[in-house]
């Protein structure tokens, strides 16, 4: 399949890959390509932490991965987009969009990688913390290494200027921009996160529980953060 090559392009040569977006060399194509693939291995993944429940579950998370992912891109991106082009970026919109898009589904394909191990757990353990906790290790690690990804890709690179002399220096004007840029790199990856966990949690369950009758969505209470410490105690305490 056509989209299929877009993904294998991006793992085999990251770096070619991401030149050719911005050289703006068939960005649409790559967009198209990567929101294919990335839904694909989401809705599989979100199927599968669903099968803890029921099969309505499994519907249901797998419909829900890949819209919190794909709602998070598109709440993040107008403000990486246009702090970027306040502080002289000239990249487009459409070059960052598939940007972000690579980032989702570099983490989508190491999430479809776990996708066996998560299997494992699934069929020979009884506990639903142990599995929660399990599969929010493999979140994290994979969140991690997409948001690593994305600082490599958007940190804007030095610029220099040629004096006179022949000499090659630093702008001392365009360094200082450069810093502004990281910094708000900086907080819009933390921003990126702090939305994602949060949308997760709104969006939730994915898991539903051993037992429970089905539910779509949950009242919006506590946070994700608190969750994730109610497993930990649960787990060890109990």
């Amino acid at each position: 399949m056509p989209f299929f090559s877009v993904l294998i392009d991006l793992l085999s040569d990251r770096d070619r890959f991401i030149q050719e977006i911005y050289d703006g060399i068939k960005v649409n194509t790559k967009i198209f390509g990567l929101l294919v693939c990335s839904s694909i291995f989401l809705a599989i993944y979100g199927g599968l932490i669903g099968a803890v429940s029921s099969w309505m579950q499994v519907l249901s998370s797998a419909a829900k991965l890949p819209f919190l992912f794909l709602i998070t891109l598109a709440i993040c991106l107008p403000a990486l987009y246009f702090f970027n082009v306040y502080f002289g970026a000239k990249t487009r919109l459409s070059q960052y969009t598939a940007i972000l898009l690579c980032a989702v589904t570099i983490t989508s394909t190491l999430l479809f990688g776990f996708a066996p191990v998560t299997l494992f757990f699934l069929i020979t353990t009884e506990s639903y913390f142990f599995f929660l906790l399990l599969n929010v290790v493999i979140f994290t690690l994979t969140g991690i290494i997409g948001v690593y990804f994305l600082y490599q890709v958007l940190l804007p690179k030095v610029e220099t200027i040629v004096s006179d002399k022949g000499l090659v220096i630093e702008d001392t004007a365009i360094d200082k921009n450069r810093k502004v840029r990281i910094s708000i790199l900086k907080f819009w990856l933390g921003l990126y996160a702090f939305v994602g966990s949060q949308m997760a949690w709104t969006l939730r369950p994915f898991f539903g529980s051993f037992g429970s009758k089905f539910d779509l969505f949950r009242p919006r209470e506590g946070n994700f953060y608190m969750a994730v410490w109610n497993a930990i105690k649960h787990l060890f305490v109990s």
